[in-house]
């Protein structure tokens, strides 16, 4: 089932993805080379929990971090650990989700880590170009098929690998709610989209191949090559004209000016 929220429910997702968009602003302040993984989700659990919030992520179907920090070619759901230590012209994938106000909030960025290569810098670029395609079909009486073509086709035209196993999906009251929004479809195929639905839109791309594989933890989920992995996402509301992001990326923005990519 698709809920409809008010504009009221909108305004408390609102607050949800904005103290997301926020925390994201504070981490981006400390990842450099020679951190762990595990201080990222420190200084994330703090931020989310001084601002009346919990973390969206902790627990949920047993995740043992406050946020996921995936490192490199691991896609989504890397699992914060004082083993791993981001190096020099790394790219750090970090997933947040905030609990407040009986709402969640979703978000993510894809950080680079010093100097990456131009190559990776234009994955990073690319990824988030397409996050922004997607949102522009998000409007009323389109179809999520409508954002799932436009992310496909403006990543695969310029020869990514589009992850089909993790999509994006609805969020409300639970974290995932219906429907659910591939990164990958036909225009004109799959639920119509109405105002008051609010979803969230995540590229996850490829460097090489866009096929995947799940570790023995149950969550890590990395590239069958090894190459990297890039990951946007943000929570939108749908209205009759253009999309309304209630998660938001200036944050980071601010802090990283010139290397904001």
């Amino acid at each position: 089932m698709i809920f409809l929220k008010s504009s009221e429910e909108i305004e408390l997702l609102r607050i949800s993805n904005q103290i997301v968009a926020k925390t994201h602003g504070e981490i981006s302040k400390i990842i450099k080379p020679g951190i762990t993984t595990k201080y990222i989700d420190k200084i994330a659990d703090e931020f989310i929990r001084d601002n009346g919030a919990v973390p969206g992520f902790l627990n949920y179907n047993g995740f043992k971090g406050s946020i996921c920090v995936s490192v490199n070619d691991v896609v989504v759901h890397g699992i914060p650990s004082d083993n791993i230590v981001l190096q020099e012209g790394d790219i750090v994938s970090v997933d947040i989700g905030a609990y407040k106000n009986g709402f969640h909030g979703d978000s993510a960025y894809t950080y680079p880590v010093g100097e990456v290569s131009p190559q990776v810098k234009a994955l990073l670029r690319t990824t988030k170009e397409a996050l922004y395609k997607g949102i522009e079909q998000a409007r009323e009486n389109n179809r999520v098929g409508d954002i799932s073509a436009a992310v496909q086709s403006y990543c695969e035209e310029r020869g990514y690998g589009v992850v089909r196993e993790m999509i994006g999906h609805g969020l409300g009251r639970n974290l995932h709610e219906a429907p659910d929004v591939p990164n990958y479809g036909k225009r004109g195929n799959g639920p119509k989209l109405r105002a008051g639905m609010v979803i969230c839109i995540e590229p996850m791309i490829n460097l090489g191949v866009r096929n995947v594989m799940i570790e023995k933890d149950g969550w890590t989920c990395r590239t069958v090559d090894g190459k990297p992995s890039a990951h946007y996402e943000h929570a939108v509301a749908i209205g009759k004209g253009q999309a309304d992001i209630l998660s938001g990326f200036k944050y980071i923005e601010e802090v990283l000016g010139e290397r904001f990519i």
